[in-house]
């Protein structure tokens, strides 16, 4: 097949996340099987318009910032004549509404809506216009008949809400990387250690976690919290974090390659994820596979990738006190530690990106097969 893939970013852009870990997992082994991959995204600094990487042919212009009114014109231009099989829509924020001028078979990819979580990440203005194209597109994809791969059941369910039949749409989960996220014999940090991984945004509502330290170091005195991971929020949190007294307790390591990232996942005694929403939560099955349990919020995506009382413990979102209950319990109670630990990497194990990328071929066929446009 000749597949062509519209994502806003590509796995080397700076501001790249889970959605482009996946991207990369999958359709490079779908790549190595024989297939032609094309991956149409936003270019940033330095950038190469156009490599291949992993078998991936990568064309990379404009800016991201405008690059979904991009889409179509590079379409129209370019791609339409070069006889693609199939076009795969990966929609993340702002939707590129492929359904008003593909001709191909279009397969849709998404990892979570916004909805109204999105007012948390952005201003009113830009949030608003956010939520307003996704629920346009949603009729978009919808009145087109366009099938899609969800990451997580809770983002199924969102779908299911919105009006999406039951065979339009399915499940793959997101993976881990085993030969990069495993137990490799790091010893635990010495006293009590925390940590978060991933981008620093709003949405993460890191937060919750710096006021929730303040409340557990009433009774861990020496607890501290690593933030592994870099993003736009990171100066507000440095200033919560001073403002909270905790300016010796929290550490800001900024973007770290994966081997020091591995690193931390096994010093830390617990991983904490407290986001509004996920797609899945990719770093929370990551911390899972090298041995580490996790206390998430119960949040969609979320209260998916962490098994509450198994791989880690659920508390209400955006509430502090309860997370610092939660972290208490973990970080003064080695034998839950142990058996939480034992469970995650039980569960971690179950995840792969060779059956991702198995099933999401599956899908990419069957619609070939179907013939059918948007």
């Amino acid at each position: 097949m000749r597949i062509l893939v519209f994502n806003w970013q590509d796995l080397d852009n700076p501001l790249a996340g889970g959605a482009e870990v996946h991207f990369h997992q999958v359709f490079s082994r779908i790549a190595s099987l024989g297939h032609e991959i094309t991956l149409f995204c936003s270019s940033y600094p330095g950038a190469s318009p156009d490599e291949v990487r992993d078998g991936i042919r990568i064309i990379r212009q404009g800016g991201r910032n405008l690059f979904n009114y991009q889409v179509p014109y590079a379409y129209r231009t370019r791609f339409r004549r070069m006889g693609f099989d199939l076009v795969v829509d990966e929609m993340n924020k702002i939707p590129f509404m492929t359904p008003l001028f593909v001709r191909e078979p279009i397969l849709g990819i998404c990892h979570h809506l916004f909805g109204k979580s999105i007012f948390i990440e952005a201003n009113p203005a830009i949030a608003a216009y956010v939520y307003g194209m996704e629920a346009l597109a949603l009729r978009v994809y919808r009145a087109a008949g366009t099938p899609f791969v969800l990451s997580s059941p809770s983002t199924y369910n969102d779908f299911s809400s919105r009006g999406f039949t039951a065979e339009r749409i399915s499940i793959v989960n997101l993976a881990v990387d085993h030969s990069t996220f495993r137990v490799t014999g790091v010893p635990k940090s010495a006293t009590p250690l925390v940590g978060h991984f991933g981008r620093l945004k709003r949405y993460k509502s890191v937060d919750v976690l710096l006021r929730a330290m303040v409340l557990a170091r009433q009774t861990i005195y020496d607890l501290r919290a690593v933030m592994v991971g870099d993003g736009d929020d990171r100066t507000r949190l440095e200033s919560l974090a001073q403002e909270l007294g905790l300016s010796d307790a929290v550490q800001f390591t900024g973007f770290v390659a994966a081997e020091e990232q591995v690193e931390w996942m096994q010093k830390v005694w617990v991983a904490v994820a407290t986001s509004a929403k996920e797609g899945w939560g990719m770093t929370t099955t990551e911390a899972n596979a090298c041995g580490t349990p996790v206390v998430a919020s119960d949040v969609p995506g979320l209260r998916d990738s962490v098994r509450d009382g198994t791989t880690g413990l659920l508390y209400p979102y955006g509430d502090h006190v309860a997370l610092a209950e939660r972290l208490v319990n973990v970080l003064q109670n080695p034998g839950l530690r142990d058996t939480l630990a034992h469970g995650s990497i039980n569960y971690a194990a179950e995840f792969t990106w060779d059956a991702a990328a198995e099933k999401t071929l599956d899908q990419l066929e069957r619609r070939v097969r179907s013939g059918q446009h948007g």
